[in-house]
């Protein structure tokens, strides 16, 4: 692994705060029991659950949205798909802002614009409108959870960041499943543009909570914009092999969670199952299942290793993934259960090893994660759906497996990378 990067953040482009656990004139970083813990902890749950409930907002909603304009399966998760590309391209540029401006700031204003668009979009009058509309709130929405996990690296103690950024992750799933529950039974009683701006209110209240709750950033240091020197710090995150390892693991456990949950909905409304929106929107309750590992993130790490943990991760998506094979609804049921588990569970521990891996630019490196992450999320859509569209959800199975094979090998990479390393002071020791 190269050297952490160094020097001020004049040069560097990055942020360089007070190292947590230090003390300033306010006090210690923050950890559990501490004064403005149980704050951040609630505002940073509410921005992750009004974060996901945005940007899946159509995908429990697909179906309808594809009677509704007359398109297929694969043109209508476009409207997921370019709200997840957009955030992609945009998470970079707007972390580099967080950097000068703040993460508080760019992150109270991604909110407001995001909510915003999210009043208009039940209005928007054909498919392109919808698809367009989505992908200015998916870039509105980037600017939240690359200045989240750096809020988090400089705000909390590192013994409670696997923790805090796994309720942050929680807040995810909670969103992403409230999101789909509430869209997929207004619509069901009146509609998907009632659906669409059901969810458009709740994103509301939570960007309430988030504007009163979230403690002032007491260890932010500003840095200059320089485009020159932000280019050489993702170019320092880019040449760091364990780096590049979390960003293509991130990615891939997108790319299985987006084929999922983008083709699932057109399987249960078709035969042999024919359940309604409203029944189908209430499958996503199992997020909560992504919840609790998510936030058990941090134990499993502590009890297994990142690596043994990401194996568990992938294993239990495997099997998930082979039983929704299945005719039977429980066992899809359970099939998708363990694919939430598995997914949530990799995802929270590849994050928080990317904010502890990065010493500067944790924005930066936050947001190349992010990147790839979403980058995964829109490949898993479009490529699930057209999957489905062309031989069925089997084969929308295999091109999850091929991701989750991935992830098998970036991992069994990193095991014996490490393995090298620590074998390279032995043999220089010898040649001594």
């Amino acid at each position: 692994m190269p050297p952490a990067h160094t020097g001020a953040s004049v040069t560097t482009g990055a942020s360089t705060p007070s190292s947590p656990g230090s003390v300033d004139q306010d006090g210690e970083a923050l950890s559990p029991g501490r004064p403005g813990y149980r704050r951040m902890s609630l505002a940073l749950f509410a921005a992750g659950l009004a974060t996901f409930a945005l940007l899946y907002s159509t995908q429990a909603l697909l179906p309808a949205i594809s009677a509704g304009f007359g398109v297929t399966a694969g043109q209508a998760s476009w409207t997921v798909s370019a709200a997840t590309g957009a955030l992609a391209l945009f998470v970079l540029p707007l972390s580099a802002l967080s950097e000068r401006f703040g993460r508080t700031r760019m992150m109270i204003c991604s909110m407001v614009v995001a909510v915003g668009v999210a009043l208009l979009i039940p209005l928007a009058p054909n498919l392109e409108w919808l698809i367009g509309l989505r992908a200015v709130q998916g870039a509105a929405i980037a600017g939240i959870p690359a200045s989240a996990m750096a809020y988090l690296a400089e705000e909390v103690k590192p013994k409670a960041l696997v923790a805090a950024i796994g309720l942050f992750v929680a807040g995810n799933s909670i969103g992403g499943m409230s999101g789909r529950l509430v869209t997929g039974w207004a619509a069901q009683l009146w509609g998907w543009r009632a659906g669409l701006g059901a969810v458009a209110l709740m994103s509301l209240a939570c960007a309430v909570a988030f504007l009163v709750l979230l403690p002032r950033a007491r260890f932010f240091r500003p840095a200059s914009l320089n485009p020159r020197a932000v280019g050489r710090t993702v170019a320092g995150h880019l040449r760091d092999p364990l780096l590049l390892r979390l960003y293509g693991i991130g990615a891939l456990f997108m790319t299985v969670f987006g084929a999922v949950y983008t083709v699932i909905g057109y399987r249960l409304v078709e035969e042999p199952f024919s359940l309604g929106q409203g029944v189908i929107g209430s499958i996503f309750l199992i997020y909560l299942v992504g919840t609790v590992s998510s936030a058990a993130a941090g134990q499993l790490v502590a009890r297994t290793g990142r690596r043994g943990a990401l194996y568990l991760a992938v294993t239990t998506t495997a099997l998930g993934l082979l039983l929704s094979l299945s005719d039977s609804l429980a066992a899809i049921l359970v099939g998708l259960i363990l694919i939430t588990a598995g997914f949530f569970a990799g995802h929270a521990v590849a994050s928080s090893a990317v904010s502890r891996t990065a010493k500067t630019g944790r924005a930066q490196a936050s947001a190349l994660y992010q990147s790839a992450y979403y980058l995964g999320s829109s490949a898993g859509g479009t490529l699930g759906a057209l999957a489905y569209h062309s031989a069925g959800w089997a084969a929308t199975v295999g091109i999850a497996l091929l991701a989750v094979l991935g992830v098998v090998s970036i991992t069994l990479y990193g095991s014996h990378a490490a393995r090298a390393e620590r074998r390279l002071p032995v043999s220089a020791a010898a040649a001594r």
